[in-house]
């Protein structure tokens, strides 16, 4: 997979794992397998042993295989291995733009930024996608046609809270059952994972972007997506939100496994994006980012 790093380097890497789903899903066999394992069931089970002590025995192999640096993250004794998973970094370690007009980036990850089209389609890696399939809300797709779909891909090595993207109040909770297929874009190749994968999403009335939608894909053994503010219809206005949420506030995390977050951008936000950001996605390159990193401006 290529990606452009921190520093800006582009960097191509084939790892064992992207070797192995390549196998995985290029093969009638493993197709058939993967049937079974996407299942939301599988992954409620595998959650079960990630949340019990026994899967404590997963964390020095992961952090070391992973180099995962316990210095950047709050110190306390790990009951599970998605107890380690969700593990909360040290703020100064993940500072927030607070510059009103800058649009931050919720979560680590590998960021790539498309255009929506007037017909409310998009493409990924030759997989075209409409809003409506992803929201299954015509009239929501609506409303973001020539608009913008920012998708920022987790890894297993980062780190997996997320928070708002601007002060806002937000809807009610939509949730979508799907499968929960890896979200490694080998996947991408062979199945349209952002409208079957099992997803969440509420609209975030924010005070300077207009009403964008967020959108958490769950993904391969990701049993559970927390939201920590999870209102549901009948509880909340869906169209007017009530309680405040700040910037750079947590708003949820996954447990194990990759995942992705989805942005809906409209079109009057008036938004100016990065352009190492575009370039990338053009190319069809990844651009490394963290949580509270801009990732665009708005134009005043």
């Amino acid at each position: 997979m290529k990606y452009r790093d921190f520093n800006g380097k582009f960097v191509e890497i084939d790892t064992f794992q992207d070797k192995l789903l390549r196998c995985i899903y290029g093969c009638f066999v493993g197709r058939v397998v993967l049937k079974a394992i996407t299942l939301p069931a599988v992954s409620k089970i595998a959650g079960k042993f990630l949340d019990s002590k026994m899967s404590c025995m997963f964390i020095s192999p992961f952090i070391k295989h992973n180099n995962i640096d316990l210095k950047e993250y709050k110190c306390k004794h790990y009951k599970s291995y998605n107890d380690f998973f969700t593990r909360e970094i040290k703020p100064e370690k993940r500072p927030i733009d607070q510059d009103d007009n800058h649009l931050i980036s919720p979560a680590d990850g590998n960021v790539m930024i498309y255009p929506i089209r007037r017909s409310s389609h998009f493409m990924v890696k030759n997989t075209i996608y409409t809003l409506r399939s992803i929201l299954q809300n015509k009239n929501l797709a609506c409303r973001y046609h020539n608009g913008y779909c920012i998708v920022i891909r987790l890894c297993v090595d980062n780190y997996h809270r997320y928070c708002y993207i601007d002060n806002c109040t937000k809807s009610a909770n939509v949730h979508i059952k799907g499968k929960l297929h890896t979200v490694n874009p080998i996947a991408n190749d062979f199945f349209p994972i952002y409208k079957e994968n099992s997803r969440e999403y509420t609209i975030l009335h924010t005070e300077h972007f207009g009403d964008v939608v967020q959108i958490e894909v769950g993904a391969l053994m990701v049993g559970k997506i927390t939201n920590l503010h999870k209102f549901s219809k009948g509880q909340e206005n869906f169209s007017k939100g009530q309680e405040n949420f700040s910037k750079g506030q947590e708003k949820g995390f996954f447990e194990f496994g990759g995942s992705t977050i989805m942005m809906l951008i409209k079109s009057d936000a008036d938004i100016q994006f990065r352009q190492d950001i575009i370039e990338n996605s053009i190319l069809g390159i990844e651009t490394k980012i963290k949580m509270g990193e801009c990732i665009g401006w708005r134009e005043v």
